[in-house]
């Protein structure tokens, strides 16, 4: 993948700057070391920074149509490019390189703004057609590659991260309590809003049109959506009867999508965790091989944390290369500045600070490519708060819905922090109670108690619920399991997994993530089944993966229970703190920021560090690491002054074991 960045002068009048949008690019660098290149005219100025993946003596970007008259820069990987550069090339249109890029100035051609719903892949796009005078933002369906932007007066300046409109020095810097709020409510960010107040990011699944006028007035921004996610009506869902013959079709949707992430013209690795997921991938991705895919596996020291010894059996019995990272306390402290930086925003899982550092691992091992089996939990239900959603669903008979009026009692009875008529209006706003609602009203008890009163009177009765892009009336009509399903693909897929968990973490160390679970044919393909496919009883979670997993893998790797990848919480940093962390969680730091109760902020703190940390529920703990996150967002970001950052961190510890070969 690579790195994009822009200005757009909605008049269609005024060339921009080149040394802002060389700025904006340089920002990106991490993103693409590779080359960068750069297309100004009148009105427009694109940059890209480029990661050679595919076609790498050619591909330099931007890219133009035969004539000129077409141009792109773009950031990701277009999987099914070989089929769809044939198909054009017998329709007359000529190539000049060797890279997927070149195919969507083509398209673009054949499909005009139709385009985006015909791209399969993981991308962000800034098209111009110089003859329409129109130029498109796009992002990919589920959100993999990040865009964002933001309007200043007549100018509209993009990039894939926002530290590139912030470089153009026209974007100011300027927090949004409104994003806090999702943060602490979501602990993903994985709407339009970010943390600064004016930028935003451009929703999965739609594009961005400019269109200029002639009568040299500004041009409007119009947002629209080319994709989303949609289930059958309940009861019309595909539910064979041949589970033989349904494993079949689903193992040649999921084998196709694995054997076109391996397209590359450098070699690909995966990212290996103890579950089935990647398991599944990396065991897919050697098949097709013919030979072991090198694997990487973070180590949490720690009960109920370390899946070391589940991993290495499976790169076992895969035959892979395994590398094992490290990841204890000291790494995640250590390691947290680089994160906050990378990510444009707070953070409150610390697993992403591991995954910063094996991506690390991955490029300082000279790889560019890694796979990874994220998606799998949104599409088979493989979280265990879909297992206790389900528990309710009986008490729903004649669609009276009494499960969600259970729910928000016990939401009540567990944490009292807002009343059953928020409680209800939260509901509406997503159609109904849903899986995560439980899990997301925990978290958000953190809000209460550590968010400052200044900063509870400048959200008022705002709720992050608002800014979610759902519409409950089409979701209603689908099965509860489905509708749940549905929120993880909206708020934690795209606000966690793909963005701290994912992009950010990989490309701030120039890798690429790629992702079978999240292949168009095979999203499509699992939600029109049956939700029993997915969630067996209350237990029987992946049922179709793990028997299709099965075929591959030794059972114990395709039956195992399903652990959260995860680590230590407010310990990584509170027991035995950094000076970095005693300076931003002091009274006076985080005073001088304002956005939280310092006085209940330092009580939970000194408790941590004092040992009495069983005493204060994890997802307060959880509230703790993001007040931290959120006063180094602020150092980093809004002019420093809090801390003081050590300039070398040390590296973590990483081992290459030599494993025996697997029984016969």
């Amino acid at each position: 993948m690579c790195g994009i960045a822009g200005l757009i002068d909605l008049t269609g009048k005024r060339q921009p700057d080149a040394a802002t949008l060389q700025n904006m690019a340089e920002a990106l660098w991490h993103r693409g070391p590779d080359a960068d290149g750069y297309l100004i005219r009148p009105g427009l100025g694109f940059a890209n920074r480029r990661l050679s993946i595919i076609g790498l003596g050619d591909g330099s970007q931007p890219i133009f149509n035969e004539d000129g008259t077409v141009a792109v820069v773009y950031n990701g990987e277009l999987f099914d490019y070989p089929e769809r550069k044939a198909e054009l090339q017998a329709k007359g249109h000529v190539f000049r390189t060797h890279t997927d890029t070149e195919i969507i100035v083509h398209l673009y051609e054949e499909y005009g703004e139709g385009i985006f719903e015909r791209l399969k892949g993981q991308f962000s796009i800034a098209l111009v057609d110089f003859t329409k005078r129109t130029i498109f933002l796009a992002r990919d369906r589920v959100g993999i590659c990040p865009l964002h932007w933001s309007r200043q007066g007549d100018w509209l300046f993009f990039g894939s991260e926002i530290k590139a409109l912030l470089a153009s020095g026209a974007v100011p810097a300027a927090p949004d309590p409104r994003g806090l709020d999702q943060l602490f409510t979501f602990f993903a960010m994985g709407t339009r809003r970010t943390m600064f107040e004016g930028v935003n990011a451009l929703l999965p699944g739609h594009y961005l049109k400019i269109a200029f006028r002639r009568d040299g007035k500004p041009a409007e921004v119009v947002e629209r959506r080319y994709w989303d996610l949609d289930f059958p009506d309940a009861g019309s869902e595909d539910d064979p009867r041949d589970a033989n013959a349904l494993i079949d079709e689903f193992e040649a949707r999921f084998r196709r999508a694995v054997d076109i992430r391996l397209r590359a013209d450098v070699p690909v690795v995966g990212y290996l965790s103890g579950g089935v997921d990647s398991a599944y991938v990396l065991a897919t991705a050697s098949k097709l091989r013919g030979a072991p895919v090198p694997s990487f596996t973070i180590q949490v020291p720690g009960k109920g944390l370390d899946e070391t010894s589940d991993a290495l059996f499976t790169a076992r019995a895969i035959g892979c290369r395994p590398t094992v990272l490290r990841s204890d306390s000291s790494v995640i402290a250590n390691t947290y500045p680089q994160l906050i930086a990378s990510a444009d925003c707070p953070v409150i899982d610390t697993s992403c600070a591991a995954l910063w550092r094996l991506s690390q691992e991955v490029h300082d091992q000279g790889y560019k490519v890694a796979l990874t089996g994220e998606g799998s939990d949104e599409a088979f239900a493989g979280y265990i708060w879909f297992k206790l959603r389900k528990l309710s669903y009986f008490l729903d008979v004649g669609g009276t819905r009494a499960s969600d009026a259970l729910n928000r009692l016990l939401r009540m009875r567990m944490a009292s922090h807002m009343s059953g008529a928020q409680l209800k209006r939260i509901d509406g706003l997503m159609g109904r109670a849903h899986a995560q609602t439980l899990l997301y009203h925990l978290v958000s008890q953190s809000r209460d108690r550590y968010f400052s009163t200044a900063m509870k009177d400048r959200l008022g009765d705002y709720v992050a619920y608002e800014d979610v892009p759902i519409e409950a009336e089409r979701v209603r009509r689908w099965a509860p399991l489905n509708q749940s399903l549905y929120y993880g693909y909206k708020i934690h897929l795209p606000g966690l997994l793909l963005n701290h968990k994912g992009d950010r973490v990989a490309m701030a160390n120039s890798v690429e993530t790629r992702y079978p679970f999240l292949d168009e044919d095979v999203i499509a393909f699992v939600s029109k089944l049956h939700p029993r496919w997915k969630l067996r009883g209350l237990t029987r979670d992946k049922y179709l993966l793990r028997h299709a997993a099965a075929r591959l893998l030794p059972k114990e790797a395709a039956f195992r229970k399903k652990g959260m990848f995860r680590a230590p919480l407010a310990e990584s940093f509170f027991v035995d703190p950094p000076a970095y962390v005693r300076d931003l969680m002091s009274r006076e730091a985080l005073t001088r920021t304002g956005y939280f109760d310092a006085e209940a902020v330092r009580r939970d703190y000194d408790a941590v560090g004092a040992g009495n940390g069983d005493k204060i529920n994890v997802f307060l703990k959880m509230g703790l690491t993001g007040v931290l996150s959120t006063q180094l967002w602020h150092h980093l970001y809004l002019g420093g002054g809090l801390c003081e950052l050590p300039d070398h961190w040390p590296r973590p510890v990483v081992e290459r074991p030599t494993l025996p070969p697997a029984a016969a």
